[in-house]
Formats: structure tokens, C-alpha cells, sequence
């Protein structure tokens, strides 16, 4: 077998716990739609998924058609069901109408080309009607609104009515929220015109990760949870909300479901003086022991990590030195006795007693949690473990 430069392992007890933390906030009704867009947030959809199955999910939302055909490769239970909350090209919509996988509409084109090719095939398309509520990235006019629902109602044979829902913008942060109370204020005065057209959707849902986890009024029929079930908060504000709500001062109920390692690759004794790696942006302030770790920035281990970061080995906390190249970075092993070429390197995750989080690479760059896991190359094998 070719090994692959690093790792990823996934924890299914964090997951476990991270849905069962989940559930307790939400309450039993809402469902729960996992967020697997970017590859599972990195994660990997073809591991990721049936894990989430295992944690008793059964829906899976992506950001494309691609995706949802990834998804429906992964998937394990035949009850199991995906929808797409972003792009659909028009040449794909007889494979999701066939499929059976429900997709945002947002623009009233959408809905009379999606009824043209589900009455071609003889099925029905599912329609999750997304509404422009002050978010201003995509959403269906609220002109076109009334338009739209008659539009259903009157092709109800061929369009389900699955869902009506929004996006709020930026609801992880308290300084957005005048802005996602006017959101929310428009998307209830928006249902109340569907309501009176007389054709209503089996759900509503507005919820992601931030406002299922810290804003009640949100949570609906369905919640889609992206960041939460990976084990990361979506910001420092949502945290302190659910230690206000708790009454608590220090609390960790969501646990990081990814580990990533690496190997050391080979030693370098370098004298006091000499620089290391390309440039010269570190210089050895004494006799060094340097191990040249197999990966860098096209791996998706961050180049603004350069002389900031750390990782893991023998449990000990080794600095990065030097520029993380495309393929290779160096680390500081003077103090950590007896490495070896071969010995395992924590660069996400725990080793004895010592920690390396997602978080504390966002501390260094301009980068959040999610787009750091999510810029995690394809290649890197996965694989869950307990």
C-alpha cells in the first residue's frame, strides 16, 4: 500500500457526544440535517457519513450536486436523505429529481424548469423554497414569493413542497444581531404570506450550527448543523452564550471529531548561527536538532504557521522554525529527547498529555475553523476510529 504524507482520523465517540450535546439544545422534534459541504468540512463525506449514520442521522446537506452524488455513494440507510443548498446546473437536475434529492430553489426559473424536467421524468422534484430575507446573497425575491407558492401549489404533482427556509447572516457574531432579528422578523412575516396563498411546506428552517446552539427562536423542524458536529464552536460569542444560558464558567461538551498526524521525515543537526530552510527568516540562536517534517502549504498546513506554530512529538510541544514550504516544514527538537526518523507527529489533536486545537491555528492567521479544516486536500486518507 502507497502511504499519503499525513493523516486524518475521526473520532466516533466525539461525534456521538457532539450529536447527543446537539439534541439537548434542539429538543426531539427538529431534524437534524448534517452539513456535509466541502468535504464533510474536511472531514471526509465517505467517512464522515457513515459515522453520522451510526449517531442515528439520516439527513445531509451539500452545497452542490456534486456533492449530494458523493453523499449518495457514502450513504449506508436506505431512509437517508441529502439536499443541495447551492448551485444546481441545469444539465444535473434529472439526476436529483431522479434521485430523490430535495435542493434550495431561490428564483422563480428555477422552479418552472425544475417542474419541465420532473414532468419529463415522471416524478416529483423536492423543493425547498429559500427566502430572501436581508441577507442579500441568495433567496428568492420576496416579489416573487406569492408567484412562487401559487406556482407549487398549482404543479403540486410534480413539485413536493418539502421546505421553507433562509440563511442568516453572520448569526455567530452579537454584533450581526440587529441584523438577524430583522431576518427573522421578515422570514415570519414572509410565511404568513404563504399562508394565505393556502399551500404550505412540510418544514420550516433557518437554523445552522450558531443559531440552534444559542438562539431558540430559530430552531424549527429542521436545524442544519455544519461546525457544532465536528466538535468546534462557531465563534468565541456562541460559547459565552451557552455559558450564560448554563450558568457555568468553564464547559467542553463538544469534542473535536478530527485528528491529523504526520511522520518525522528525517534529522538535521544545525550549528548556532546557520539559517534554516529557504530565506532567512530563522536564524539558529544556538546548536540545534531540527526534524523536517513531509508536508506544507499544499497539504493544507498553512504557510502563516512560519515560524509561529507547533506540533506534537513524544507529547511535547515542538516549535515550527523556518518557512512551511510546499511539501516540507521544519520543526525545534533540541529539547525532546531521543526522536527518531518515523516517530508520530500530532499536527491536530491530542498526544499524552498535551493539546493541539483547530482554534490555535486560527490564532496566527486570518483563517476560521472551518476554512482551515475545509481547505484539507481530498487525498489525505481518512479513516474512523473510536
Amino acid at each position: 500500500m502507497v502511504k499519503h504524507s499525513s493523516r486524518i482520523h475521526l473520532s466516533h465517540s466525539a461525534l456521538k457526544q457532539n450529536i447527543r450535546f446537539i439534541r439537548e439544545k434542539i429538543g426531539t422534534h427538529p431534524v437534524i440535517s448534517s452539513v456535509v459541504k466541502a468535504n464533510a468540512f474536511g472531514h471526509g463525506i465517505e467517512t464522515f457519513v457513515p459515522m453520522a449514520e451510526k449517531c442515528g442521522i439520516r439527513h445531509f446537506s451539500v452545497a452542490s450536486s456534486y456533492e449530494a452524488s458523493e453523499v449518495k455513494k457514502a450513504i449506508t440507510h436506505d431512509d437517508s436523505r441529502i439536499m443541495i443548498m447551492g448551485i444546481l446546473y441545469p444539465e444535473d437536475l434529472p439526476w436529483v429529481i431522479d434521485n430523490e434529492v430535495s435542493f434550495f430553489v431561490f428564483n422563480f426559473e428555477q422552479l418552472e424548469l425544475a417542474r419541465k424536467v420532473a414532468v419529463d421524468l415522471g416524478k416529483q422534484a423536492v423543493i425547498h423554497l429559500e427566502l430572501e430575507t436581508g441577507g442579500n446573497r441568495t433567496g428568492l425575491p420576496s416579489a416573487e414569493l406569492e408567484k412562487a407558492v401559487r406556482f407549487l401549489k398549482k404543479h403540486k404533482n410534480h413539485l413536493q413542497f418539502e421546505g421553507i427556509c433562509t440563511h442568516f447572516a453572520g448569526i455567530e457574531s452579537l454584533a450581526n444581531q440587529f441584523r438577524i432579528l430583522r431576518q427573522l422578523k421578515n422570514f415570519h412575516d414572509m410565511y404568513k404570506r404563504v399562508r394565505r396563498v393556502g399551500h404550505l411546506p412540510r418544514m420550516k428552517h433557518t437554523a445552522c450550527s450558531a443559531a440552534a446552539l444559542a438562539f431558540p427562536d430559530t430552531v424549527m423542524d429542521m436545524v442544519r448543523i455544519g461546525t457544532a458536529q465536528y466538535g468546534m464552536w462557531p465563534s468565541p460569542d456562541i460559547y459565552n452564550m451557552h455559558l450564560m444560558q448554563t450558568g457555568k464558567v468553564k464547559d467542553a461538551p463538544l469534542k473535536r471529531v478530527m485528528s491529523w498526524k504526520t511522520d518525522v521525515m528525517h534529522l538535521k543537526k544545525v550549528k548556532r548561527d546557520e539559517f534554516v530552510g529557504y530565506g532567512t527568516s530563522y536564524q539558529a540562536p544556538r546548536d540545534m536538532t531540527v526534524a523536517v517534517l513531509p508536508l506544507g502549504y499544499s497539504n493544507g498546513y498553512p504557510k502563516a504557521l512560519s515560524n509561529r506554530g507547533y506540533v506534537l512529538i513524544h507529547g511535547k510541544k515542538a516549535p515550527v522554525i523556518g518557512l512551511v514550504n510546499m511539501n516540507v516544514f521544519m520543526v525545534d527538537v533540541s529539547n525532546i529527547p531521543d526522536v527518531s526518523v518515523g516517530d508520530e507527529v500530532v499536527l491536530i489533536g491530542k498526544q499524552r498529555n498535551n493539546v493541539i486545537t483547530i482554534k490555535s491555528f486560527t490564532e496566527f492567521t486570518d483563517a476560521i475553523n472551518n476554512e482551515l479544516v475545509s481547505r484539507l486536500p481530498m487525498a489525505i486518507p481518512r479513516r474512523a476510529v473510536r
